[in-house]
C-alpha cells in the first residue's frame, strides 16, 4: 500500500508543486487533477491534504459540495442525457429512465464494469435534435427508446470483440 501512495503523490508532484501550499488553492488543484484524472480518488485526496496541510475531511467536504467534483472513476464510456426544456417536452426523462435500468445506475454513477457513467445536462445547445445525448463528445439526437438501447448494445457489442 505504501508503495502505492508514493507512487500516486510522485505522479502528481508536478500538480502539487505548481501552487503555494495554501487553502485558497484547494479547488484549482483540485480541479487540476480530476483534468487528468478524470476523478479524485482517496489517495489523492490524501496527497492534497498532506501538501496543504488541511484535513482529509476538509478536501471531501469542498469535493461533495461542489458537484464538478467526482469521486469514483469515470466510465470508458461517459453518457450526457440533455435535460433542457426542449428534450424534456420530446422525452428525455424516458430516455433517462430506460439508461438507469439498462445500465443499472443513477446519474453520477459509474456502471459495474467500468464501461459506462451517467451524468444529466442542462442543455447541450442541440435543441433542433432534441431529445439528445453525447457520448464521449459525440452527439445521438432524435432519440428514442429502440435507438437508445441499439447504441448501447452495439457498444457492449464491440467491448466484447462481438461487432
Amino acid at each position: 500500500m505504501e508503495q502505492t501512495k508514493e507512487r500516486v503523490e510522485t505522479r502528481h508532484e508536478d500538480l502539487l508543486s505548481r501552487y503555494p501550499h495554501r487553502r485558497e488553492y484547494l479547488i484549482p488543484l483540485m480541479q487540476d487533477i480530476q483534468d487528468r484524472d478524470g476523478y479524485l480518488s482517496a489517495d489523492v485526496i490524501h496527497s492534497i491534504s498532506a501538501a496543504l496541510e488541511l484535513p482529509e475531511s476538509k478536501i471531501l467536504g469542498v469535493a461533495t459540495f461542489y458537484n464538478q467534483f467526482k469521486l469514483t472513476a469515470p466510465g470508458k464510456y461517459k453518457i450526457q442525457i440533455c435535460r433542457g426544456t426542449a428534450c424534456h417536452v420530446k422525452g428525455s426523462l424516458n430516455l433517462l429512465e430506460t439508461l438507469q435500468d439498462e445500465l443499472g445506475i443513477l446519474p453520477g454513477e459509474t456502471s459495474r464494469d467500468g464501461l459506462f457513467s451517467l451524468e444529466t445536462v442542462a442543455c447541450v445547445g442541440a435543441c433542433s435534435i432534441a431529445p439528445v445525448m453525447n457520448i464521449n463528445g459525440e452527439f445521438f439526437g432524435r432519440l428514442d427508446k429502440k435507438k437508445l438501447l441499439k447504441l448501447i448494445k452495439e457498444i457492449r457489442a464491440k467491448e466484447n470483440g462481438n461487432e
